[in-house]
């Protein structure tokens, strides 16, 4: 018997987690994947928002400008890497200032500091690379961007020191309400607790209708991005956004928290909630977008594509509540849910007590994770043939040594593909795309885990080994 379980290992799913992690309760968290963080927590834009562009009275403007403020102390103790950077949103005529001044507005209502409106000549002092039909722009300090999976990895690291318990390769395929508790039928077993979380994402409509629940429906949205090498990353300082649309915040032009330059997403209603394609019209047309903000990347640049599909529901905002089945709480976010997990969580813990949970805090909670990446100086001397795991070096384009991969199998969350050792150490993220690394990161993790090297898969246990790279567009030939 549990005391809560979490369905889904999202940044959300994750923030709620280590929440839970410090009171004496037995929480468990359910993931129906082979790891954390593998859905739109793994594929989006990393930016933390400052919290202008949400629809003042909205749950997203509430907990986004509260999330916005925690991110800099848990960094401090998760370490996971976010930076405040400021943020740009660019109009191109008189008619678009209009859109924000209404921005700064609802920004206004909504809490945010640090905001002015800026004509072109200024913005071009701060940005000299952006485009010169930039007329005006709205500058706020305080948008920052992090690694998205890193911090949901540390989260639930960090949730495991302190108790909580992982189970991977777990979906959830049956919940029914019992007079006290709920029981849950995975793939692989049956589970009983008093409160269950349903932070499933894209899929948190399905676990509600488990209990005949049908007050929202979850519209999945595709958007796809392009990465580039670092070397374009002094295109842009700070956050690039457009006047936003319907679809959403629109094509932005961003540097990542380590160094690449990135554009995207573009937002495209899709069908199939698994639908990470990415097709090359879709990625053609980013790439226009992005050019008329920066026209100066160079497309020969471009390491890799990939999407991610996010969770849009039909109430068109945050849903974070105990549902009419007492102890069963929805909660599912859209963008930006990245920036707003700290805060939904801390609203999570407040409805559990309402409904009777007893929170006690735990005298001997550990806040802090350290950090997987160890950051080198030029003065690294590490190489391919040393033979001390902290200076040989795996992965040549992103430094990464022995030890850091060794590192990031032991840190409470199973680790069994390169997909997960790329989330967590970079390694196969450079110019080569893996080409070099994977067969030797691959033989590593085998060994350190005594396994058999054709166990290690590319992300999971039902991929195939075939390297990514042979069934990407080419990207490389867009102009």
């Amino acid at each position: 018997m549990y005391d809560v379980i979490i369905i889904g290992a999202g940044v959300i799913g994750a923030n709620i987690a280590r929440e839970l992690s410090k009171f004496q309760i037995n929480v468990c968290v359910l993931e129906k994947n082979e790891d954390v963080s593998c859905g739109a927590s793994k594929a989006n834009s990393g930016i933390v928002h400052g919290g202008y562009s949400d629809e003042p009275g909205s749950l997203k403007a509430e907990f986004c400008v509260k999330g916005n403020r925690m991110f800099e102390q848990l960094e401090r103790e998760l370490n996971f890497g976010y930076r405040k950077t400021g943020s740009l949103v660019l109009a191109f005529s008189d008619e678009e200032k209009v859109h924000l001044e209404q921005l700064y507005k609802d920004g206004i209502i909504n809490g945010v500091s640090g905001m002015k409106i800026i004509d072109g000549s200024e913005v071009r002092k701060i940005e000299p690379y952006l485009s010169k039909d930039v007329k005006w722009a709205l500058y706020c300090e305080d948008s920052g961007v992090c690694s998205p999976y890193e911090f949901t990895i540390a989260l639930i690291e960090n949730a495991i020191v302190n108790g909580v318990e992982l189970k991977l390769n777990q979906e959830v395929l049956a919940i029914e309400k019992l007079k006290d508790s709920f029981k849950i039928k995975t793939n692989k077993e049956v589970l009983e607790s008093q409160y269950v979380i349903n932070a499933a994402g894209v899929y948190s409509d399905k676990i509600s209708k488990m209990l005949g629940l049908n007050d929202f429906s979850i519209i999945p949205r595709k958007g796809e991005y392009i990465i580039f090498n670092k070397d374009q990353s002094y295109l842009v300082k700070r956050v690039i956004f457009q006047v936003p649309t319907e679809k959403g915040k629109g094509i932005l032009v961003t540097t990542t928290y380590h160094g690449n330059l990135m554009i995207g997403p573009d937002a495209e209603q899709v069908d199939y909630k698994e639908d990470v394609s990415t097709d090359e019209d879709s990625l053609k047309a980013i790439v226009e977008a992005a050019r008329k903000s920066v026209d100066g990347f160079d497309m020969k640049k471009a390491l890799t594509s990939f999407a991610g599909v996010r969770p849009t529901n039909t109430r068109k905002d945050f849903i974070v509540e105990e549902s009419d089945v007492k102890k069963f709480l929805n909660v599912t976010g859209d963008s930006p849910g990245l920036t707003s997990s700290p805060s939904i969580a801390k609203k999570v813990l407040n409805i559990l007590k309402d409904s009777g949970l007893n929170l006690r805090k735990k005298k001997n909670f550990n806040p802090y994770r350290n950090p997987i990446i160890v950051k080198k100086d030029e003065n690294f001397d590490g190489n391919v043939d040393a033979e001390d795991p902290k200076k040989h070096i795996i992965c040549r384009c992103e430094k990464v040594t022995e030890a850091e991969i060794i590192d990031s199998l032991s840190r409470g969350i199973e680790v069994k593909s390169l997909d997960a050792v790329k989330r967590r150490t970079r390694a196969g993220m450079g110019m080569c795309q893996g080409a070099f690394c994977g067969p030797r990161v691959r033989a590593l993790v085998a060994k350190t885990l005594n396994i058999k090297e054709e166990e290690v898969m590319q992300k999971g246990e039902k991929s195939s080994n075939l390297h990514d790279r042979v069934k990407r567009i080419n990207i490389m030939n867009m102009k």
